[in-house]
């Protein structure tokens, strides 16, 4: 994942396994800047889910994002738009509830929190974000401003 490649430049520590410390992709920004922000993993047990899934696609019409969230109904997920063309996609999974008696073999499903971060480029008309979850997939469409074709005018030439 684009997402993971870790910042070479700068004190601030990354971990390729973990997310947390590299929360904004930003595929505008120059080359080589490390321009994402740090947001500490509260504790261990979030690192669970903490890596949700999201693929994103530029179509010529919008940018599409699809995020597995198996479970989850959708008062349990947050989509927020942030100033800076910064699109938010954030949830959690809760624990379940342990009963006196119940005796776990395995537990490998994850819970905890997530949270990604992605900076849009200038096309992303940020006012008109939709999202949708349909069988533990979440959609977030975000309509793209058409691109201006640049204007050719033919100048005169004198002499």
């Amino acid at each position: 994942m684009a997402s993971l490649i870790p910042s070479f430049f700068g004190s601030r520590k990354t971990n390729v396994f973990d997310p947390f410390s590299l929360d904004i992709w930003d595929p505008f920004e120059g080359l080589l800047s490390s321009t994402l922000a740090n947001v500490p993993a509260s504790t261990g047990e979030t690192s669970a889910f903490v890596n949700a899934r999201i693929d994103w696609k530029e179509t010529p019409e919008a940018h599409v994002f699809k995020a597995d969230l198996p479970g989850l109904k959708k008062e349990e997920v947050k989509v927020e738009v942030e100033e800076g063309r910064i699109l938010q996609i954030s949830g959690e999974r809760s624990k379940e509830p342990e009963g006196k008696n119940d005796k776990w073999h395995r537990i490998e499903r994850s819970s905890g929190k997530f949270l990604r971060r992605f900076r849009l480029p200038g096309n992303a008309k940020m006012d008109q974000v939709k999202a949708s979850i349909e069988n533990g997939v979440l959609t977030v469409t975000i309509p793209k401003a058409e691109e201006k074709k640049a204007e050719v005018k033919a100048i005169e030439i004198s002499g």
